[in-house]
C-alpha cells in the first residue's frame, strides 16, 4: 500500500533560517514554494533537470536564451534540462518551482 501525502506550506519545515525555500520531495520530482525579496538577483545558472516555475505572486525579470521576458503572477515557465537563465525580483515574489529528476538507469 502507497500513502498518499497531504501537505500546508506552512507546515513543511524551511529550507533555511529564512524560510524562503519550503521544499517536498517525491521519488521522480522536488515541489518547491520559494519567497523573494525585491530586489533579489539569481545569477546565470542551468540545472541537469527538467524544471517548471509559476509565478504566485510578484514581478521579475527573467533572462534566458530566448530574450529577456517579464515574470508576471500567472505565469509558468518550461525549462529544458541545461537551459541558461538568470532572474532580478523587482517586488517581492513567490514561486512554485517543480524539478523533475530523470530515473536513475538501473544496470
Amino acid at each position: 500500500m502507497t500513502d498518499v501525502g497531504i501537505y500546508a506550506w506552512d507546515s513543511v519545515p524551511a529550507e533555511d533560517r529564512s524560510g524562503v525555500r519550503r521544499s517536498i520531495a517525491g521519488s521522480g520530482a522536488t515541489l518547491k514554494r520559494i519567497a523573494i525579496k525585491a530586489g533579489t538577483r539569481a545569477d546565470r545558472h542551468s540545472h541537469p533537470f527538467e524544471q517548471f516555475v509559476q509565478v504566485l505572486e510578484g514581478a521579475g525579470r527573467l533572462e534566458c536564451e530566448t530574450g529577456t521576458v517579464d515574470l508576471r503572477p500567472g505565469m509558468v515557465v518550461h525549462f529544458p534540462p541545461d537551459a541558461w537563465h538568470s532572474a532580478v525580483f523587482e517586488t517581492d515574489t513567490v514561486l512554485i518551482e517543480i524539478n523533475l529528476h530523470p530515473a536513475e538507469a538501473k544496470s
